[in-house]
């Protein structure tokens, strides 16, 4: 997980590069705006509806990590999360 750089930046987990090209070549054709998919997540015992959205620069989905869910589940920046997602 790691937080974008704006002031209170979000926090984000990118998928890995070969998930998120299966994704693309399977579903890419429902994308929204700004490359958004619907989709579930779950970390832990903590499932939520939520979005990925597609970073052109970093080539890949990032999922945002609301501050509930990483309350919750005691996530730090930079640390490495099991995350579930269904799109």
């Amino acid at each position: 997980m790691w937080q974008h750089q704006s002031p209170g930046g979000w926090h984000f987990v990118s998928l890995p590069m070969d998930l998120a090209n299966e994704i693309r070549k399977n579903i890419g054709w429902q994308e929204e705006g700004w490359g958004r998919l619907k989709a579930m997540a779950k970390i832990g015992d903590n499932k939520w509806q939520t979005a990925i959205w597609y970073d052109t620069k970093k080539r890949t989905y990032l999922l945002p990590i609301k501050a509930e869910i990483r309350k919750k589940e005691a996530l730090k920046t930079e640390s490495t999360i099991n995350t579930v997602i269904w799109v």
